[in-house]
């Protein structure tokens, strides 16, 4: 199942949404969904995992090696994501302190001994992508937390997307072929999107998630009035990782939009 329906809102815990060891579709990723209430406290630790840990919305306090820190988020539209990303062996106390708060939490297995990093919304690298082409109609925010440019030891890519109302995103269509999860948010609750996967499209909701496998190009676009948040998570495959220049890889017939002096219909 590629597309993952979330009916309703999650319980509160955590909330698995896909496993490592899933015998189709497999996207050797743990992926699930933390919901805490006020002074609820969970305790997380993997043996021979790296996680992140992204904070959606709410505050909680994080306890990890000797640290603490409480971090906030108001609105993952509007704010740069806080994501603490642990090495094997290292367990987190994660606390509640608002009503009601969320994070994503990803994981996978890896052996490399690394120290633990909390990003900050600073450290955030945030920009406008599609800007002056194809009139607008791409225009999207793309926050990449962290890639094999700046945690090589990693082996995943954390990233968010804001969808624009009506707007595209993840174009022009490309592929890779490590695996991707997408998990989706939309403003307001009530809107819809669509993702592609290849030469089919699923229609996506909130709370939504999408499993991107097999090199299926992935371009995503959402209703008009409804703008769509969603964290995108990549996989490496030992001895091809996912890293520039060699992935994304564009359909070249597509690539022309890209242009700033391209002509798009009725100009041209």
């Amino acid at each position: 199942m590629l597309r993952i329906r979330q009916n309703g809102p999650f319980q509160y815990g955590y909330n698995p949404i896909t496993t490592i060891d899933e015998t189709e579709d497999n996207t050797m990723m743990d992926f699930g969904i933390l919901r805490l209430a006020k002074n609820q406290v969970e305790c997380l630790v993997e043996t021979d995992k790296e996680s992140a840990l992204l904070l959606i919305q709410g505050e909680v306090t994080l306890h990890w090696a000797g640290r603490e820190i409480t971090i906030k988020r108001s609105s993952c539209f509007d704010d740069n994501p806080w994501v603490l990303h642990l090495p094997k062996n290292v367990a987190v106390q994660v606390a509640g302190i608002a009503v009601d708060s969320e994070l994503s939490i990803t994981k996978t297995t890896n052996d490399r001994v690394f120290e633990a990093k909390l990003y900050t919304p600073a450290e955030c690298q945030s920009e406008e992508r599609g800007k002056g082409t194809l009139k607008e109609a791409s225009t999207r925010i793309v926050r990449t937390v962290f890639d094999y440019s700046n945690a090589p030891y990693s082996n995943l890519v954390v990233g968010e997307v804001i969808d624009f109302p009506g707007k595209w995103s993840s174009y022009p269509p490309h592929y890779h072929p490590q695996p991707e999860i997408y998990f989706y948010k939309f403003y307001p609750e009530q809107g819809y999107g669509f993702c592609e996967l290849g030469e089919d499209v699923v229609k996506i909701r909130h709370n939504d998630t999408t499993k991107i496998l097999n090199n299926a190009t992935h371009p995503q676009t959402t209703a008009p009035g409804y703008a769509m948040y969603y964290i995108w998570l990549i996989r490496h495959i030992d001895g091809n990782p996912y890293k520039s220049p060699e992935y994304p890889v564009f359909e070249p017939r597509h690539l022309w939009v890209n242009g700033k002096n391209a002509k798009i219909w009725p100009d041209k």
